[in-house]
C-alpha cells in the first residue's frame, strides 16, 4: 500500500509533465526538433545510470532510495519554476528523469520480492493500477490548471508539492523494504546484466516487451498533446484524451491474471497486447476528431495495460533475488533508452513528413518488435542466469 500511494504521487507529477512540458515548450517557440530534445532529455541520465542504481537499491533498501528520489524530483521541479527558459526546462527534465527512475526501481524491487506466479501477476497488476490512476489524474490536473491560469504559470511549484507527498508516503515502508543486502558488482553491474541479456530467455522476453511498449507510450505521451494542439483542441480536451489511455490501462490491470487465463497464457496475451498497441498508434495521425482519437487511445491503453506488468513479472521470475535489482535496472535502462530515442526520431520524421507518416511508422516499429517477441517466446524461458 505504501509503495502504491508513493508511486501514485510520483506518476501524477510525471503525467502532468506530459501535458505541461510540450505546452511550455510551444510557449517558448520550440521547433519540432527542439521539442524532441526537451522531451528526450528526461531519459538521458536514467539510460546511463539505471544499472548502477539497481546496485544502490539492492545495497541500501527500497525505502531510502525511494524517499531520496522524491526529494530529487522536487528539486528538478523547483529548477523549472525558478529558472525560466530552455536551461531550466532541460535541467529540470534531467533531474526528474533520474528521480523517477530511482523511485520506480525501488518500488519494483520491493514488490518483486513478495511472491511468484499468479500472485505476483496480481501484485504487479494492482501496483500498475495505482500508477495508471496517477496517470489519469495528472493530465487532467495539468490541463485544468493551464486552462484556468491561461498558461503554465506556477504549475511546476504545485507539482513539487505533490512530489514531496510521494516522499512522505515512502516513509511508511517497513520490514524488508528498509533492509539492504550484500551484493557485488559481479551480481548487479554492467557485465552481469550483459550476461543475463545474452543467455537468459526470460530477460530477453521482458526487454522485448518493454522496448515495444515504451516506444509506443513514449511517442504517444510526448507528441499526442502536440498533435491535439495542432488540431486546435482546448487544454482541457487535451488533458482528457491524454488521460484516457491511462484510464483504460488502470481499469484492466486488476484483471490481468484473468485476461491471461482467458486468452491462453502469457505468450498469447503479450502478442495480442502489442498488436493492439500497434494498430492504435499507426492510425493516430490520421484521426482528426476527438471520438476517433479517443477510440485509438483506448486501443493503446488496452495493450499498454497488459505489456508493462507482464514484462516485470517475467523478469522477476527469471533471475535470482540478489540479481533482481540489477536486472530491473537493465529493464528500466532499456525503457529509458527507448523513451530517449523515440521523441527524437519522431520529431525528425515529423519535421519532414507530418503526423500521419510519423505515427504510422511508429506503429510499424511496434509490430516488428512483436514479431521478434513471438520468436523469442518459442524458446524455453530460463529461470536464472547460467
Amino acid at each position: 500500500m505504501a509503495v502504491c500511494v508513493s508511486l501514485t504521487f510520483c506518476f501524477v507529477v510525471y503525467s502532468m509533465l506530459l501535458v505541461t512540458v510540450p505546452v511550455y515548450g510551444l510557449e517558448l517557440g520550440a521547433s519540432p526538433v527542439m521539442l524532441g530534445v526537451i522531451l528526450s532529455s528526461q531519459y538521458l541520465l536514467p539510460f546511463l545510470l539505471a544499472i548502477p542504481l539497481g546496485g544502490v537499491v539492492a545495497r541500501h533498501g527500497g525505502r531510502v532510495t525511494l524517499v531520496v528520489g522524491a526529494l530529487v524530483m522536487t528539486g528538478g521541479l523547483l529548477l523549472m519554476q525558478f529558472l525560466p527558459g530552455y536551461y531550466g526546462l532541460i535541467g529540470g527534465q534531467l533531474l526528474i528523469g533520474l528521480a523517477h527512475l530511482q523511485m520506480v526501481l525501488s518500488a519494483q524491487t520491493i514488490i518483486s520480492s513478495l511472491a511468484t506466479g499468479p500472485k505476483l501477476e496480481n501484485y504487479f497488476g494492482w501496483y500498475s493500477t495505482w500508477l495508471s490512476g496517477g496517470q489519469v489524474v495528472g493530465p487532467l490536473l495539468a490541463g485544468g490548471w493551464i486552462h484556468w491560469a491561461g498558461g503554465v504559470d506556477n504549475l511546476f511549484l504545485v507539482m513539487a508539492g505533490i512530489a514531496l507527498l510521494g516522499g512522505l508516503s515512502g516513509l511508511a515502508l517497513k520490514g524488508d523494504a528498509t533492509l539492504g543486502m550484500a551484493v557485488t558488482g559481479k551480481q548487479t553491474g554492467f557485465r552481469a546484466q550483459a550476461t543475463l541479456m545474452r543467455h537468459n530467455t526470460g530477460v530477453q522476453v521482458s526487454i522485448a516487451i518493454t522496448v515495444a511498449g515504451m516506444f509506443a507510450l513514449g511517442v504517444y505521451g510526448s507528441y499526442l498533446p502536440v498533435y491535439l494542439d495542432s488540431l486546435e483542441m482546448s487544454a482541457v480536451m487535451i488533458g482528457v484524451l491524454v488521460s484516457l489511455r491511462a484510464g483504460v490501462s488502470m481499469v484492466i490491470r486488476p484483471f490481468i491474471p484473468r485476461i491471461i487465463l482467458a486468452v491462453g497464457g502469457r505468450r498469447k496475451a503479450t502478442t495480442l497486447a502489442l498488436c493492439t498497441i500497434s494498430a492504435g498508434l499507426a492510425c493516430m495521425g490520421f484521426a482528426t476528431n476527438a471520438p476517433f482519437i479517443a477510440l485509438l487511445s483506448i486501443l493503446v491503453g488496452l495493450g499498454g495495460g497488459l505489456t508493462q506488468p507482464l514484462s516485470m513479472v517475467v523478469l522477476a521470475e527469471s533471475v535470482a533475488r540478489e540479481q533482481r535489482s540489477g536486472a530491473l535496472g537493465m529493464r528500466l535502462m532499456a525503457n529509458r533508452a527507448v523513451h530517449f530515442v523515440a521523441p527524437l526520431l519522431f520529431g525528425a520524421v515529423l519535421g519532414m513528413s507530418g503526423f500521419g507518416v510519423s505515427f504510422g511508422l511508429s506503429g510499424v516499429v511496434v509490430a516488428l518488435v512483436a514479431v521478434i517477441l513471438v520468436r523469442l517466446q518459442k524458446r524455453p524461458v530460463a529461470s536464472s542466469s547460467p
